[in-house]
């Protein structure tokens, strides 16, 4: 066989085993970063839905003095 066709077959070989390399750890990575991203946002929810509470809360206790000072 010739060594211009052998040495093609390798580099083509070579060329798919690097491009499926690159595209798992592509992959890879975005699922990683994807799934901080949702941790991340969890956390953020639950200080949205913290923050809600507290401020229903204090409505409550502004209401609870006004009533005491009216009285």
């Amino acid at each position: 066989m010739d060594p211009t066709i052998i040495v093609a077959l390798i580099s083509f070989v070579g060329t798919l085993v690097g491009t499926f390399a690159g595209v798992l750890t592509g992959s890879k990575l975005t699922e990683y970063r994807i799934k901080q991203l949702e941790s991340k946002v969890a956390k953020h929810n639950e200080v949205v839905e913290r923050t809600y509470k507290l401020e229903g809360q204090v409505v409550e206790l502004q209401h609870d003095v006004r009533d005491l000072k009216s009285k």
